[in-house]
């Protein structure tokens, strides 16, 4: 199983990319690179990517909306070249408050969108034609009608370094993960629950894997949790509530917290309606509270080896692939010894 965390921006590109630096010598495999609406994710790749030698460079994720497919395409291929071909191009649709209330633009059709930006995104690799593409939501060129008429059909310049990069889609609804097991290269589930997993996302799954290319290796599935190995640290697993929390108690409008649905669907139907209803009252500390302790255990690598190998053969059992971590601890040094002993504890599973 390959290792991936997502870097941090407590210390701001430099310090967090020289952890990364430590952490790639510990047994990194793979960094995602959050964007959201902090600083652009792609200047932070590239800084990554000069200062690494092995680790895959991964956005975690850029959102579908703010860059045209074509623009998408060219700066993975940019950042494929500089990485010498270790980069992943990490997508999903953010959600309406981040897209129309930062970029100002309509929030409509993510999946529709997701699936045409990939098309785009590998015809433009593959570099064999110019870009022609007659889509519901993207055409490329742009119709006669549309604009000045003077747009025509175009190839990217360079030759990619690989006509195939690597695709992960951030998807969490039914008819989103059928897709993604249809299309992608990679899956960067939320709130995955190995033993609840089946129930929320297996038919999804199997529909869209009965629909893939099968010439396209096997999905490969990022999940896993916080991570601190040693005796006495249980209590450690507490520091996930708050996130958990505002995920779902506070995320999205109260009908379409698709955070909260998916902690239904694991049995949690009392505590999700518990923990929102805290939460959209101000009552945050008592939301945290109510996140059930089983939870808790049950999606996190924090306790003894004996336990973090157990959860790891579970996870692996449930169809996880590749784990995607935080490395618990107070400082930097911390944290690369919690990745060297998962690297370790790996290895003997």
């Amino acid at each position: 199983m390959k290792i991936s965390t997502l870097m941090s921006y407590a210390h701001g590109f430099r310090g967090a990319t020289q952890e990364v630096v430590e952490l790639e010598k510990a047994g990194l495999d793979v960094v995602w690179v959050p964007e959201a609406y902090s600083f652009d994710a792609v200047s932070a790749m590239g800084y990554i990517a000069a200062k690494t030698d092995r680790v895959t460079i991964a956005s975690g994720i850029l959102n579908i909306y703010s860059r045209t497919p074509a623009l998408m395409a060219m700066t993975a291929a940019g950042l494929d070249e500089i990485s010498e071909g270790r980069f992943m191009l990490g997508l999903g649709a953010s959600g309406p408050q981040v897209i129309e209330g930062f970029h100002g633009v309509p929030y409509d059709a993510p999946m529709t969108r997701l699936r045409e930006v990939v098309e785009i995104c590998r015809k433009v690799w593959l570099r064999e034609e110019k870009l022609n593409f007659d889509g519901k939501k993207y055409q490329v060129p742009l119709p006669a009608d549309q604009g000045t008429g003077l747009g025509k059909a175009l190839k990217i310049i360079n030759h990619p370094y690989r006509e195939e990069i690597p695709v992960a889609l951030a998807t969490l609804g039914e008819k989103s993960v059928e897709m993604t097991a249809e299309i992608a290269d990679a899956w960067l589930p939320a709130f995955f629950m190995a033993e609840g997993a089946a129930e929320v996302w297996g038919d999804a799954l199997k529909k869209g894997a009965a629909k893939r290319n099968p010439g396209r290796p096997p999905l490969d599935i990022y999940a896993g949790g916080a991570v601190a190995i040693g005796e006495g640290l249980e209590s450690y697993r507490d520091m996930s509530r708050s996130g958990i929390a505002l995920y779902v108690g506070g995320m999205g409008a109260k009908e379409k917290n698709f955070y909260n649905q998916v902690f239904r669907k694991y049995g949690y139907e009392e505590e999700a309606e518990t923990i929102q209803e805290l939460y959209l009252s101000g009552r945050k500390s008592e939301a945290e509270a109510a996140i059930p302790q089983s939870y808790l255990d049950a999606t996190s690598l924090v306790g003894s080896e004996g336990f973090v190998k157990d959860r790891l053969a579970s996870l692996k059992e449930h169809g996880v692939t590749s784990l995607n971590v935080s490395f618990l601890g107070t400082t930097s040094e911390e944290r690369v010894r919690n990745c060297d002993q998962l690297k370790n504890l790996i290895e003997k599973v």
